[in-house]
């Protein structure tokens, strides 16, 4: 069993050898495979050239790239140089690209092309101590020059350093320690200035050995699809677990998803809830649509829906998959469990049926061979978790940061529970704790209640092997963060009565009002979300009476409307301004932001603000698709002290 991530490539390439690692696209856009023994060599190579080049053990070096398969071998060669990669996307600002590489002190980047060259040029004056940059791109239109080198030649002349003799990597490899980082992955900076996390090679090894191996069962006959960004630490134990198994990973492009699911019929997928959110809307759209779907087919389908929603809702309740947030009364236990299995009988022919006819067609959508969607890295809609569990496809929801590296806890094909992000996992324990300190529950990997008791919500701690190694050059904060073993999250939640993990909002994004209630915006964003009008939506109201928020129509939905009511100028801009559409929004706010939908008083959204510019990534978004409360914030900042000038 590999003690480093350099052993988990070994290993793999003697286990696997020619079978296909990773599938990605060759000029032509056909899928082309590097197998496990292939990655190895390249990287075995690659690492070869890099020490002849000065490289050290334990030295940082930069990585600006997304997506694709010279990611996976620099990967692998930094890793068996006994060095540590930090990685960023092609999208990162000119401000990061300055600070990050400053502040890792990396002398050598790697940079995926020409565009993102263009960009580290531009900033060249003011990044100090780099010294060599890597093209990736094997089409690159720059010329070769003594600290500008290519990928594919550094590589083949590593092939011959081999050839020669040289075997500087396996004295590295033998060198390497639980605790030497194999990578520093910055974060996405929601707020302030982006901090670097350094993360260990025992992190990720408990992550592959423990965790993985308990929430998803993959062999060689599995592939995954990757589509988050490669440089998150999500994505990269999602890789490297597949390393570990023998499972093939094709990359794919958000753009590119829909075809290249049909290509790569993933049996796993990994993704941020958006992009869930995103194939639960296509097919909802496509269903609704009459010109895609005839009225007999849309009834056929409301039809199978309805009877795989109450067989699906019958089977969790009696296998104990249904989350519990109060401590249910025993004896309506007993009473529900008898409806749920008289459910069950009546359903289960109809449901079973339906599903073969018309529900495994709709299962197309996502290749119709997923055994399960993984999603992290955000809450996931309550009404599109459903939604694939009811459709037959398990979701496999969990919860981890990059300072955990990164999962904390995970739901399993054992206990999907929805409406929890799962069980702890293994050797961690995790604590709720008050605003004081206090400890209100404190539970181990084994759901056993330590101290304290379970529904009380509180702040999430947590205490494994996961936990980074603190923040590079940053004693501070790391003080503050881990204290005696423990992590502040800095998210809110709760173990409720399944004794599984339930959060319910970020502390840092808990909004104060003035008369001192506390209110957490994303169960509300997420209910207001679900109406078809709203794309995108804020809360808003810090120091304020009462809550806003900011919110991004549907245009293609609000339009029609618009014309059915007497709308005539429909262009977004004007549309954003006319007080029916304004009226119009406060009500459909309403529909799902109310008592009724389960939100008290002063958790009730009284006034919005309406824009035409959605919120994207690069810009209001990180890559993870989260919002920058604090940009945003700042980019309306005129009118919301407008909104709330008379109030």
């Amino acid at each position: 069993m590999a003690n480093n991530l350099a052993e988990v490539y070994k290993e793999s390439a003697e286990k696997f050898g020619s079978s296909p690692a990773f599938w990605y696209k060759n000029t032509k856009k056909d899928y082309e495979a590097l197998s496990f023994e292939k990655l190895y060599q390249d990287g075995l190579a690659l690492a070869e050239a890099l020490i002849s080049l000065g490289i050290k053990a334990r030295e940082n070096i930069g990585v600006l790239s997304d997506n694709r398969v010279e990611w996976i071998i620099q990967d692998c060669a930094v890793i068996l140089a006994g060095a540590a990669n930090v990685p960023r996307g092609s999208d990162i600002t000119d401000s990061e690209t300055v600070y990050i590489l400053n502040h890792c002190e990396a002398k050598v980047v790697f940079i995926e092309n020409d565009k993102v060259y263009e960009k580290y040029k531009n900033n060249k004056t003011q990044i100090k101590s780099v010294k060599t940059v890597i093209i990736m791109d094997k089409d690159t239109k720059l010329k070769p020059a003594a600290n500008l080198l290519k990928f594919h030649e550094l590589v083949e002349k590593g092939y011959e350093l081999r050839k020669k003799g040289k075997k500087e990597v396996e004295k590295r490899v033998s060198e390497i320690k639980p605790d030497d980082l194999y990578t520093m992955i910055y974060t996405s900076g929601t707020t302030g200035q982006p901090k670097g996390v350094m993360l260990m090679h025992s992190n990720m090894i408990h992550q592959l050995h423990h965790v993985v191996p308990r929430v998803v069962k993959a062999g060689q006959n599995d592939r995954m699809l990757s589509i988050l960004p490669v440089w998150h630490i999500f994505e990269r134990v999602v890789e490297y677990f597949a390393i570990v198994n023998g499972a093939a990973t094709y990359y794919t492009k958000v753009t590119e998803l829909r075809n290249d699911i049909q290509k790569a019929t993933p049996t796993f997928m990994a993704s941020a809830p958006r992009v869930w959110e995103s194939i639960y809307n296509g097919i909802y759209t496509r269903i609704n649509d009459p010109k895609q779907t005839p009225s007999v087919r849309r009834n056929l389908f409301k039809l199978a829906y309805f009877f795989s929603k109450h067989y699906h809702a019958s089977i969790r309740f009696l296998r104990g998959w249904e989350v519990d947030y109060v401590g249910r009364n025993p004896i309506a236990s007993f009473f529900q469990g008898i409806l749920s299995f008289v459910k069950l009988i009546l359903t289960a022919p109809l449901a079973l049926l339906l599903d073969v006819v018309v529900l495994s067609k709709i299962r197309q959508a996502t290749g119709g061979k997923l055994k399960a969607t993984l999603s992290g890295g955000g809450a996931l809609q309550k009404h599109v978790d459903a939604f694939f569990m009811d459709i037959g496809i398990t979701v496999l929801e969990g919860y981890g940061m990059t300072e955990t590296g990164p999962v904390i806890s995970a739901r399993t094909f054992d206990r999907p529970i929805m409406g929890s992000v799962g069980d702890i996992v293994p050797l961690t324990e995790l604590q709720i704790r008050d605003d004081a300190g206090n400890v209100l529950t404190h539970i181990d990997d084994k759901r056993k209640i330590l101290a304290g008791s379970i529904g009380v919500k509180g702040v999430v701690h947590i205490k494994g092997p996961q936990v980074m190694k603190g923040y590079f050059k940053n004693p501070e904060t790391t003080a503050k963060t881990i204290v005696g073993g423990w992590m502040n999250t800095g998210d809110i939640g709760m173990i409720n009565f399944k004794k599984a993990l339930t959060l319910t909002g970020r502390a840092k994004d808990t909004i104060v009002l003035l008369g001192g209630e506390n209110v957490e915006p994303v169960p509300i964003e997420n209910k207001i979300d679900e109406s078809p009008f709203i794309r995108q939506s804020m809360v808003i109201g810090q120091d304020q009476k009462v809550l806003g928020a900011i919110l991004v129509p549907d245009f293609d939905a609000v339009t029609p409307w618009a014309k059915e009511n007497g709308i005539t100028e429909l262009a977004p801009e004007k549309l954003i301004t006319n007080p029916k559409i304004l009226d119009f929004y406060k009500k459909e706010v309403r529909n799902y932001n109310s008592v009724k939908t389960g939100f008290k008083n002063f958790e009730q959204v009284q006034y919005v603000i309406l824009t035409t510019k959605p919120f994207e990534v690069g810009d209001e978004l990180t890559n993870l698709m989260k919002m920058k409360r604090h940009i945003i914030t700042e980019k309306y900042k005129d009118r919301i002290l407008d909104l709330y000038k008379n109030v």
